[in-house]
């Protein structure tokens, strides 16, 4: 009796399924992606109610600290012994004011450091939360 020698089939990778793969993972993906977008930044007209009032803004009180040194108070000029007095008068009026310190950016041609310390104790001592004022730091997208 003879026997037949088979060869045994050559490996080979087949191209169909890897494509139907690709075509699956990239759905997939790209549907991941769509259902990644924030609910709060879609647009949308809101319904006007006819009972509704607008919202006010609190009111401010804003501290601001130029280049030079000099203090300005709601864009007033003054000096550091005057700014608890207008911040109490300013809170007196209206216990809600937000209070506000604006550093100017940049080299100035004094050491502001410690007039913002100063500044900050007096504020401090008035039992006034101060809100710091800057820009949004921006942020690189890294490649």
């Amino acid at each position: 009796m003879r026997r037949m020698r088979r060869e045994p089939p050559e490996a080979r990778i087949e191209l169909n399924p890897l494509i139907d793969l690709m075509t699956f993972l990239l759905t997939f993906f790209i549907y991941a992606v769509v259902m990644m977008v924030r609910v709060d930044m879609v647009p949308m007209e809101l319904k006007q109610f006819a009972s509704g009032k607008p919202a006010k803004p609190l009111p401010a009180a804003t501290i601001s600290l130029d280049l030079t040194g000099a203090i300005y108070f709601n864009k007033d000029k003054v000096t550091i012994d005057e700014v608890a007095e207008k911040v109490k008068a300013a809170k007196q009026a209206d216990p809600t004011t937000i209070v506000y310190l604006a550093v100017a950016n940049g080299q100035g041609t004094m050491d502001r450091a410690p007039l913002m310390q100063d500044l900050w104790d007096r504020l401090k001592d008035l039992g006034v939360a101060v809100n710091l004022v800057g820009k949004p730091k921006e942020t690189s997208a890294k490649p």
